[in-house]
C-alpha cells in the first residue's frame, strides 16, 4: 500500500471484494517479483529474495483464493524465478547453494490447487482454500457454478512446465483436459467463445466475447502452449479463434464485443483496458499491420488521459475512470518494437515511463489512479506492476549486453514470468491429442508455422510502421475549433453554400472531397457496408466542422423519411416438391422492383441455376429457365439488370444468392433489393434475395434431387393446402414471425412479440447508393433500444449527442452501400445456434418450431446479462 507505506495482508485491512482473492499470506509481491531482479541485472538481490521466500513464505494457510490468479503470480512466480536460479548456478557465480527449493515449492502449491478440478467438466472451481481445499464445511468454497473462460483457460503454461520440471504429469493433463473442454463448447458457427461458463454443465452464462477481461489469456495461452510445447493442435485452435476475431470483434482499430450467437451484432459500445495485451499477441502471431493500428489507437488515448482508463467508449470517453497502473500497453509496446526497430515506440515508452513518475509516483511506490480525469490516488499497488511493467519498461530501452542471459530462449506467460523453451523436449506428457476435433480449413498465409518471421513481420522500409499510424493521429479528439462563424455569414461572402445529404451522390468526387473538408469519412466495413465518420477536428475549418455536423444530423432525417416511405417487410421461399413438402421456410429479401408478392398471388415453380451464374448478359441457357425460377449469384452488375436478362430468357420469377460465403440471417440484417436509378416498370416479375447459407440450402437439395419447386410468397403458405388436405408436421426454418401466425395459438404469438421487443436495436442507418456499384441502397431508421448492447455492428448518431459541441461530438452513420436493411423484426426471427441453423442434413429432421422458441429465450436471457453491463 504505497501511500500507507505497508504491505496489504489479507483479513488485516477492509476487504475488497474479489480483488482480494490475489491475496494469500504468501508474500505475494515478493514471490511475483523474482524473476525481474534477475532481468533488471539485480542477482545479488535475487539470491537474498529467494532465499527470504524459502525462509518466510507458508502456502499452508486457511484463506481462499482464486486459482487463476494464484496459478499466474505465485505458481508462475516460484517457477520463473526457479528457472533463471538453475540458470545463474550454471552459470558459477550466483545460487550455488540452490537445490531446486523453490520447484518444490511450486510442486506443493501445485497438488494444492488440483483440487479445483474436480468437476464433470473438468473446469476448475474458480476458487479454493489453500488448507482444506473445496467443499468441506471449513473450506468456506466450492458452491461457484461459473467461472471465466480466462479463468479456466489460463493454466497450460504453468501447469505443464511443473509437470516437465517435476516430471510428475498430472498437472499438464489436468490443464490440457480444461482447454480441450472450452474448445469443444466454442460456438461452432462463429468459432468464438463466451465470458463465462458454467463448470458443471459446460453452458455459456455470459454469451458476450471479446478480446478483454475474462477472455484475454485463454487465446493468448492457446499461441503460448504451441510455443512452449510443440503441440500443433494448439495453432490450429488459436488460428481457428483468431480467424473470428479478425472477422468479427476487429473493427481497426478498434476490438469490440460481440454475441457469439449472433457475431455481427455488437454487444456493448465500449472497451476495457485488458485489450491493451492483444497487439502483442498480434506481433507473436505474425499478423502486425492490426497490432499496430489498434495499438495507436490505445496511445492516443493515454496522451488524452496521461493512462489508460479501465474502460473507454469507442468514441474515446472515460467509461470507467480507474488504472491500476496496468502493464498490458507496456507489453504490446515492447514486442511492436522488437518486431520493427521503429524508435517510435521507444518514444511511446518514454511517455509512460514519464507519466508514472509524474503522477503515480509516491514516497513509498507507486500509486495506482482512482481517476484518470482528476489523478487522484488509490492505496494499491498490485504485484503485476512489478512483475510485468517495471520488466517490459526496462526490457524496451536495454540493449543485449544489459541482460545477463538470451532472453529469446524464453517466453513469457501471462504475468511475464520466464519458462525456458527448452521445456518443449523435456518429459513430455502422454496426452492424446484431442482427435475429436474438427478445425475449420483456414486460407491465410500468416498461418505458416514458421519461427523467426521476422521479414514477414517489418519489411525492410523504416516507414512501414509510420505509415500505418499515420492515419489514426488524430482519432482521438483532443481540442474543440473555437470562434465557429455563423454560415449565414460566410454565404455573404461569396462561398458556396454547404452540401446537403439531398444531394449527396457517393459516386461524385466533388462530393467527396467536400465531406473530408467536413471532416466526414467513409469506412468500408468487411460485410460490405459504408460508415459515416465525422471528426470535427479534422475538419478544415471551423465553419466546415458546423457544416460536416448538419449534413450528419440531415442524413438521419432523410433516413427517417425515407423509410417510413420505403420499408418493405420480408418475403419467404418455401420449398413445396418432394420431400420436404413445405416444411422448408427460408426468409428472402424483397425488391424494390418487379411483381410485389404482398399485392399478386404467390408464384410457383422448379428452379434452375442461370448461365452466366451471376445473371449479368443474356443467359446462355434460356431453355432451361424458361418457366422457371432462375437463381442468380450476386455481384457484378445491378439486381435490376440480372431481372432483366432472366425475365427475358422467360423466367416467371428469380432467387438471387449472396455470393458471401458463409452470410446468414442468422447474423446479418436481411436487406431489400434496390433498382439502378431507372425506371424499373419493364420488370414484371418477382425477385427475392437469399443470404449464401440459405440459398445453399436450396442448392443442395438441388444436388440430391435434382428436381426442386419452390414457392415465392410474401409469407409461408399452409402445409396442407399445399399437399391438398395431407398433413404434414410442422417445421420451419429462419421464419420471421408472420410465417408462424398461421400455426401459433395466439397465446404464444403474444410472447414471441414481447420477446422481440426486448431485442430491438438503436442502430439509425442512413440511404445511399454505393459508389462502387450503384446497385443497392439502405434506408433504416429504427427506434430507440432498451439498450446499448443491442445497438448494430455499425455505430449509430445519437439525436441526444447531435447539439453538442461539434470538436466533442464523434458522430458515426451507418452506410449500406450495397444492402437495404430491413426493420430490425427481421432479428427477431428465429435466429438459431448451429444445431438449428439452415445448414441442415437432408437425412435429418429440421429444427422444431418449440426448439427455436427455446433458442429465442436463451438469447433474449443472454441480451438482459449484456445490459448489465458488467466487465
Amino acid at each position: 500500500m504505497p501511500l500507507t507505506c505497508r504491505g496489504r495482508v489479507r483479513g488485516q485491512e477492509p476487504s475488497r471484494g474479489d480483488v482480494d482473492d490475489a491475496l494469500g499470506k504468501f508474500s505475494l509481491t515478493l514471490i511475483d517479483s523474482l524473476d525481474t531482479l534477475v532481468v533488471l541485472n539485480k542477482t545479488k538481490e535475487f539470491e537474498d529474495a529467494v532465499r527470504k521466500v524459502l525462509r518466510d513464505v507458508n502456502l499452508d494457510n486457511d484463506v481462499v483464493v482464486s486459482v487463476f490468479e494464484t496459478n499466474i503470480r505465485v505458481l508462475g512466480g516460484l517457477l520463473g524465478g526457479h528457472s533463471l536460479a538453475i540458470m545463474l548456478k550454471e552459470k558459477g557465480e550466483y545460487m550455488q547453494w540452490y537445490n531446486d527449493e523453490l520447484l518444490q515449492m511450486a510442486k506443493q502449491l501445485g497438488y494444492k490447487l488440483l483440487p479445483a478440478f474436480n468437476t464433470t467438466s473438468g473446469l476448475p472451481y474458480p476458487r479454493i482454500n489453500l488448507k482444506f481445499g473445496i467443499r468441506k464445511p471449513e473450506a468456506r468454497t466450492g458452491t461457484e457454478t461459473d467461472t471465466c473462460t480466462a479463468c479456466a483457460g489460463t493454466l497450460i503454461l504453468e501447469f505443464a512446465a511443473l509437470s516437465r520440471f517435476t516430471g510428475a504429469t498430472i498437472f499438464e493433463e489436468y490443464a490440457r483436459k480444461a482447454l480441450d473442454f472450452l474448445w469443444e463448447k466454442r460456438q461452432r458457427s462463429s468459432n468464438l467463445v463466451g465470458v463465462t461458463i458454467n463448470i458443471h454443465t459446460g453452458d455459456w452464462v455470459r454469451k458476450d466475447s471479446g478480446v478483454g477481461a475474462g477472455i484475454d489469456s485463454y487465446y493468448e495461452y492457446l499461441l503460448k502452449a504451441y510455443v512452449l510445447l510443440g503441440d500443433d493442435s494448439f495453432l490450429e485452435r488459436f488460428n481457428t479463434h483468431y480467424d473470428a476475431i479478425m472477422r468479427y470483434i476487429s473493427q481497426p482499430p478498434l476490438l469490440l464485443d460481440v454475441h457469439i450467437h449472433k457475431p455481427m451484432l455488437n454487444a456493448r459500445t465500449w472497451m476495457d483496458a485488458l485489450l491493451a495485451f492483444f497487439p502483442g499477441l498480434q506481433v507473436l502471431k505474425g499478423d502486425i499491420r492490426p497490432a499496430i493500428e489498434t495499438h495507436e489507437m490505445l496511445y492516443q488515448v493515454i496522451k488524452k488521459h496521461n493512462f489508460l482508463p479501465e474502460a473507454f467508449t469507442t468514441d474515446f470517453r472515460v467509461h470507467w475512470a480507474q488504472h491500476p497502473l496496468r502493464p498490458e500497453f507496456a507489453e504490446s509496446t515492447y514486442f511492436l518494437y522488437k518486431a520493427t526497430g521503429d524508435p517510435y515506440y521507444l518514444e511511446v515508452g518514454k511517455t509512460l515511463i514519464e507519466n508514472l513518475n509524474k503522477y503515480a509516483r509516491v514516497p513509498c511506490g507507486f500509486a495506482a489512479m482512482k481517476d484518470v480525469r482528476t489523478g487522484s490516488h488509490e492505496d494499491r499497488m498490485d504485484s503485476f506492476f512489478l512483475a510485468e511493467m517495471f520488466k517490459y519498461l526496462y526490457l524496451l530501452f536495454a540493449d543485449k549486453e544489459d541482460i545477463i542471459f538470451d532472453i529469446e530462449d524464453y517466453i513469457f506467460t501471462t504475468e511475464a514470468h520466464l519458462l525456458p523453451l527448452w521445456l518443449s523436449t523435456t518429459n513430455q506428457s502422454m496426452s492424446k491429442k484431442n482427435t475429436t476435433s474438427e478445425y475449420t480449413e483456414l486460407d491465410d498465409s500468416n498461418f505458416d508455422w514458421t519461427c523467426p518471421n521476422t521479414q514477414i513481420l517489418f519489411p525492410n522500409d523504416p516507414l512501414y510502421a509510420q505509415s500505418i499510424r499515420e492515419p489514426l493521429k488524430n482519432v482521438v479528439d483532443k481540442s474543440c475549433p473555437r470562434g465557429i462563424i455563423r454560415v449565414e455569414e460566410s454565404f455573404r461572402s461569396g462561398a458556396k453554400p454547404p452540401l446537403r445529404a439531398r444531394d449527396f451522390m457517393a459516386t461524385n468526387p466533388e462530393h467527396l472531397e467536400i465531406l473530408k473538408k467536413m471532416g466526414v469519412s467513409l469506412i468500408h466495413l468487411k460485410d460490405g457496408r459504408v460508415q459515416l465518420v465525422q471528426h470535427a477536428i479534422q475538419a478544415a475549418s471551423s465553419i466546415d466542422a458546423e457544416d460536416g455536423l448538419r449534413f450528419m444530423q440531415e442524413m438521419i432525417e432523410l433516413s427517417s423519411q425515407q423509410q417510413k416511405e420505403q420499408q418493405l417487410p420480408p418475403r419467404a421461399v418455401q420449398i413445396v416438391s418432394h420431400p420436404f413438402f413445405g416444411r422448408v421456410v427460408l426468409t428472402a429479401g424483397p425488391a424494390q422492383f418487379g411483381l410485389d408478392l404482398s399485392k399478386h398471388k404467390e408464384t410457383r415453380g422448379f428452379v434452375a441455376s442461370s448461365k452466366p451464374y451471376n445473371g449479368c448478359s443474356e443467359l446462355t441457357n434460356p431453355e432451361a429457365v424458361m418457366g422457371k425460377i432462375a437463381l442468380i449469384q450476386r455481384g457484378q452488375c445491378m439486381f435490376a439488370e440480372k431481372a432483366r436478362n432472366i425475365q427475358n430468357a422467360g423466367a416467371i420469377g428469380g432467387i438471387v444468392i449472396d455470393d458471401n460465403e458463409g452470410s446468414s440471417s442468422d447474423t446479418a440484417p436481411l436487406f431489400q433489393m434496390a433498382g439502378d436509378g431507372k425506371d424499373t416498370d419493364d420488370i414484371k416479375i418477382p425477385m427475392l434475395f437469399l443470404f449464401s447459407k440459405e440459398g445453399s440450402i436450396i442448392l443442395d437439395a438441388i444436388r440430391e434431387y435434382e428436381e426442386v419447386e419452390v414457392l415465392l410468397s410474401d409469407k409461408a403458405k399452409d402445409r396442407a393446402a399445399i399437399l391438398k388436405g395431407k398433413m404434414i408436421p410442422s417445421y420451419i426454418i429462419n421464419s420471421n414471425p408472420e410465417m408462424e401466425n398461421e400455426e401459433q395459438p395466439s397465446s404464444e404469438n403474444d410472447s414471441q412479440n414481447q420477446s422481440a421487443e426486448q431485442m430491438t436495436s438503436i442502430s439509425q442507418e442512413i440511404d445511399l447508393i454505393d459508389q462502387e456499384s450503384l446497385e443497392e441502397t439502405s434506408l433504416n431508421s429504427h427506434p430507440e433500444s432498451l439498450s446499448p448492447a443491442d445497438t448494430d455492428n455499425a455505430a449509430s448518431v445519437s439525436p441526444s449527442e447531435q447539439n453538442s459541441n461539434p470538436a466533442e461530438n464523434h458522430e458515426t452513420t451507418s452506410l449500406d452501400g450495397e444492402c437495404t436493411d430491413l426493420d430490425n423484426q427481421l432479428q427477431e426471427q428465429s435466429e438459431t445456434e448451429e444445431d438449428s441453423s439452415p445448414n441442415v442434413s437432408w437425412g435429418k429432421k429440421v429444427q422444431p418450431i418449440d426448439s427455436i422458441l427455446a433458442d429465442w429465450n436463451e438469447d433474449i436471457e443472454a441480451f438482459e446479462m449484456m445490459e448489465k453491463d458488467e466487465l
